[in-house]
């Protein structure tokens, strides 16, 4: 739900942070995303970077340059002008990403954190009970038939949160508690209502379905897809789950070890909220029909 004003909140002498509600939802985020875009050809010279995440961004500025109080105002501003009605449209890039459910690694994952906590359900088997869905296999086909926003990137260099954009083909699920001490490299988690890529061997807390083999950091920049940086995806994306199976991953593995994998990317599409919300609204009628 969008606030009636925005709201600010100062981050040290050098940031704040600017929240435009307080939901979880692709309509508030894309609204975010429209309010940075337009920060962004302002050109505002003092404001340094700028960090879209689910609700909220933050702008890091030189307090040398321009007050507190001034950058407030600008931003306010702004947002006047462009309104916070959900509209327009924003450049998105289309990823697929190959990913080989249950996989040993993340199978052996849960079973290292099983050995301290044995109440713990397996987290496919988590994920079928907790959203009605009949087995492992509906599971896999409900989470790979929609495309994912790229809602906001952070807590780990090039960690993707992700919202699913087909309203029937939602997951949700609860995070480990206790949070895990290691995470696979490229394991997919789902936790509350979002998707997660987890770029690099990290703890973590969401329930694991399976690995992508194909990488979304690499900080050598040995692959194509990171020439112009060290993360794939960026806010705005959309990204969609190809299974696949042990040795088409194992084949990739090999790929991206050698340098050679090319990321299946569908360069930049102009992507319509309007059009968007026509689709979704047809596609609840359709679940409740």
């Amino acid at each position: 739900m969008l606030h009636d004003t925005l709201r600010f909140y100062p981050g040290g002498d050098r940031a704040v942070e600017v929240e435009l509600g307080d939901g979880m939802d692709f309509t508030l985020n894309f609204t975010v995303h429209r309010q940075v875009a337009a920060l962004r050809e302002a050109r505002i010279a003092a404001i340094a970077d700028l960090i879209p995440e689910l609700a909220s961004f933050q702008i890091t500025y030189d307090p040398d340059r321009i007050s507190y109080e001034d950058l407030i105002r600008e931003v306010a501003a702004i947002y006047a002008r462009i309104g916070a009605d959900v509209s327009g449209a924003l450049p998105s890039r289309l990823i697929t990403m190959p990913v080989l459910y249950f996989d040993d690694q993340t199978t052996d994952c849960i079973a290292d954190y099983t050995k301290t906590h044995p109440e713990k359900v397996a987290d496919p088997d988590l994920l079928c009970r907790i959203n009605g869905l009949e087995d492992r296999a509906a599971l896999v086909r409900r989470h790979a038939c929609t495309e994912y926003w790229v809602a906001a990137l952070g807590f780990w260099p090039g960690l993707c949160s992700l919202l699913s954009l087909n309203p029937n083909a939602r997951i949700t699920a609860p995070k480990y508690n206790p949070p895990r001490t290691w995470t696979p490299k490229g394991a997919i988690g789902i936790g509350g209502a979002l998707c997660c890529i987890y770029p690099d061997r990290t703890p973590g807390g969401y329930q694991l379905i399976g690995r992508t083999p194909a990488p979304i950091f690499d900080g050598a920049q040995r692959l194509p897809a990171f020439r112009d940086g060290l993360t794939l995806l960026r806010a705005g994306d959309r990204v969609r789950f190809r299974p696949v199976e042990a040795e088409e991953c194992a084949w990739i593995d090999a790929e991206v070890a050698a340098g050679r994998y090319v990321h299946d990317i569908v360069e930049y599409q102009i992507y319509s909220v309007a059009r968007y919300l026509d689709w979704e609204k047809a596609q609840k009628a359709g679940a409740r029909a």
